[in-house]
Parts: C-alpha cells; sequence; structure tokens
C-alpha cells in the first residue's frame, strides 16, 4: 500500500466524498438528488476509509442490519460501498480495507457472519466470502402464458403510492422475512432509500406504483413495479419491471402475479430476483416463457465460526468433526466439532480425527443452505475423510433467496 495513504473510520464530515467515490467507481448517476440519497445510506462510523493527504480514495463499509439464516435470524454485517479510486488501483488497497474491515468486525463480537453482493466474483473468495445464495431472472412473454394456483383468502387489490404505504409494506416484509433465508431487516433510512425512486433508478420507465391485496385483517401480501412503455408493429408493447412481490399466502402470490401479468398494453415482464425454486414456476403452464436466468446473490463469510454454525439450525441430525483454514481470521482455524439439528447446534474445538477439511470460503458458500457440500466435494473444494459429509444437514426446507442489492 502507499505509504501516503492511511486506513481510518470514517467520520460524519466524510459522508459527501463517500458518496463521491462510489457513484463514481459504479458508474452511477451524480445528481445532487442521487448524491444526497447516498449520502443517508452511510453509517460513517462503520465505514473504513483509504485516506490520502485528505482525499478519500477508498471506501469499505458495513450496514448494520439482521439476516434470516436457516432456523434463526441474526446480526450480520451487510458489506457494502467496496471501492478504490482509479489512480489508487493495483496499490493494495482493497486488500488492506478487507483485512482491517472483517478484524474490526470479528472485534466488536457482535456478528458471527458478514455478506455481501460481489461486483466481481473473482475478488471476493480471496477474503473467506463463498457463494451462498443464486438467483433467477424472468423476463416474462406474459401474453403467452397462464398463472394458476390455490384460491385466495378473501380480499381485494388496492392500489398504492409506495412511499405513502410505508406502513404497511413494512408490516407484510416484516411478517414474512424472518421465515426466508436470506432476506434482510430494513432500518428505516433503507426503506427511504428503496422508496426513493430517482430518476435514474427507473431507466426510463414509469416512477414505481404498487398494490396491496389486503383482507379484512389488513394487506398480506403487496407488488411494486414500473412500467417501460413501447410500441412496434404489432401494437403496444411496454415492459412490466417488476421490483418486489411480497406474499405468505399462496393463493395472494398467484393472484398478484396474474394482476401484474394482465397489464394493459403490456406485452413482457421481467423480475430480477426470483428465488431459485421461485413458486412461480411451478404456476405457469409454459415454464420457457419465463425466460429464465441464472446468477449469483449472496456471498456469506463467516467471521465467528463456532457462534456462527451454532446459531443456525439443521435440516438433519449432525455430529461431525471437520478442520478449517482461514488466513485472515486466525481464531477459526482448527479442527471443530458440529453437532445438532432441527433444534439446536453445538460447535466447540476437538482433537478428533476430521470427517472433511476445508477453508472458511466453503463453509460460508454452505451456511445459508443453498450451495451444498456433496457438490463442492466433487468440485475438489471440500476434502472428504470419511462417509460423515453433512450435505443434506446443511440444507433447508427452502433455497435462499436476496430480494434487494444491498
Amino acid at each position: 500500500m502507499l505509504e501516503s495513504v492511511r486506513l481510518r473510520a470514517a467520520t460524519d464530515a466524510d459522508r459527501g466524498a463517500i458518496a463521491d467515490l462510489l457513484l463514481y467507481v459504479f458508474h452511477d448517476d451524480t445528481t445532487d438528488e442521487v448524491r444526497n440519497l447516498e449520502k443517508t445510506i452511510i453509517e460513517p462510523e462503520r465505514s473504513v476509509v483509504a485516506d490520502d493527504g485528505g482525499a478519500i480514495v477508498g471506501n469499505a463499509a458495513v450496514q448494520t442490519r439482521d439476516l434470516t439464516v436457516p432456523g434463526g435470524v441474526l446480526p450480520v454485517a451487510h458489506v457494502t460501498g467496496v471501492g478504490v479510486a482509479p489512480t489508487h488501483r493495483r496499490r493494495g488497497l482493497l486488500t488492506a480495507m478487507m483485512r482491517r474491515q472483517l478484524t474490526d468486525i470479528a472485534e466488536a463480537g457482535r456478528e458471527p457472519v458478514a455478506a455481501l453482493w460481489a461486483s466481481e466474483t473473482a475478488i471476493y473468495p480471496r477474503y473467506g466470502y463463498g457463494p451462498a445464495a443464486d438467483r433467477l431472472s424472468f423476463d416474462i412473454r406474459s401474453r403467452e402464458i397462464t398463472v394458476t394456483g390455490p384460491a385466495a383468502p378473501a380480499g381485494s387489490f388496492r392500489m398504492i403510492k409506495p412511499k405513502a404505504a410505508l406502513a404497511e409494506l413494512t408490516a407484510v416484509h416484516d411478517s414474512l422475512r424472518i421465515h426466508r433465508v436470506g432476506w434482510s431487516s430494513r432500518p428505516a433510512y433503507w426503506w427511504d432509500y428503496l422508496l426513493a425512486d430517482t430518476e435514474s433508478q427507473r431507466d426510463g420507465a414509469t416512477p414505481m406504483r404498487g398494490v396491496v391485496y389486503e383482507t379484512s385483517d389488513g394487506p398480506i401480501g403487496y407488488a411494486l413495479w414500473r412500467v417501460k412503455s413501447d410500441w412496434d408493429s404489432h401494437g403496444p408493447a411496454a415492459d412490466v419491471r417488476v421490483v418486489e412481490l411480497v406474499a405468505g399466502d399462496p393463493g395472494v402470490y398467484a393472484e398478484l402475479w396474474k394482476f401484474l401479468l394482465g397489464t394493459d398494453l403490456a406485452r413482457t415482464a421481467s423480475f430480477r430476483f426470483a428465488a431459485l425454486d421461485e413458486p412461480l414456476q411451478f404456476m405457469v403452464d409454459e415454464p420457457r416463457k419465463l425466460g429464465r436466468r441464472y446468477s449469483d446473490a449472496l456471498w456469506v463469510r463467516l467471521v465467528d465460526l463456532p457462534t456462527a454454525l451454532e446459531a443456525r439450525r439443521y435440516a438433519a441430525p449432525v455430529d461431525v468433526v471437520f478442520e478449517v483454514t482461514d488466513p485472515i481470521l486466525e481464531a477459526n482455524n482448527g479442527r471443530w466439532r458440529l453437532t445438532g439439528g432441527p433444534d439446536k447446534a453445538s460447535c466447540v474445538r476437538t482433537t478428533d480425527a476430521p470427517d472433511f477439511a476445508c477453508t472458511v470460503t466453503e463453509l460460508g458458500a454452505a451456511y445459508l443452505g443453498g450451495t451444498t457440500l456433496a457438490a463442492l466435494t466433487t468440485a475438489g473444494r471440500v476434502r472428504q475423510f470419511t462417509g460423515n459429509l453433512p450435505s443434506t444437514a446443511f440444507g433447508w426446507y427452502r433455497q435462499p433467496g436476496a430480494i434487494e442489492v444491498f
């Protein structure tokens, strides 16, 4: 790292400089509206900045939020805003910031796990992050499919203005996120950020629209979307761009999709945050018309290994010894015995012979139940010494999903 650069914790006075850096390196709109919005989601005391003579040339931040994991909810460091100025690339700043950040998280002792979305997937395995939850994107030919599903509870649709309906959206989201692995808690500042609906977020589409499905007990599902208008030689060809669709009841879930896919003057719909086991795939008569594409989503890193493994639950009884290598956090290294099941778990040090060995990266990949230890073994990433590989135990009853980039 350059001698002129020092790493330090950010201060409130650094908000503007951090926002400017991140908007530049991620090629985002730099209007005053967007800049001021970006400043609101920065937690300065949780940002490691690279300071070169008073200029902020690097940043690695954390949002203080919870994440649903198999069988529970726990504090997880939501790593975000990682970037280095183009004038200071290839100088070791990123590695220095990521190591400092992990050390800070470990020493604070509040969050046993860290998670992020990777802008470049070759980078983060270097720091112990594994691909833990993937996603599907849909590009739907909405006029060529029919959605079917069970009957929804008696209720009706009500159009909303998303910002004005914040309390209702929050209530529905919070009631469901505690059951959906990979979903994050949303502080008030984050809801404000998601619903800000700046011009740059629209990409030529309408302002964000919303609808709730409500019963006599209130809203139990909602959808947020924009519409990109278009006409061609065949007539109207608008695209319905689904931002979020949240519903626990399968009948309500189906009704919300029918509502969106039946939008007048639209021929297509798109959705970028579908889980690998998204129910819509099994509710349509022509699944290929969903236009499914696969990509990675959440990457996970175990910071405090025993606490992290004790905090989640396991789909089957497990009693296994494994050996872990962690090049950054020494406290994770060594042999561990994990015992547990659907109700409780324990992870303690042991000198017993291991059933398998891996790095902390593979444990992060398997942590949410989306990447199997069996797959990692066949890829040569996990070394198996006995027949006791808890691949099924690390799974869960649904695939992990993530419905937002943070």
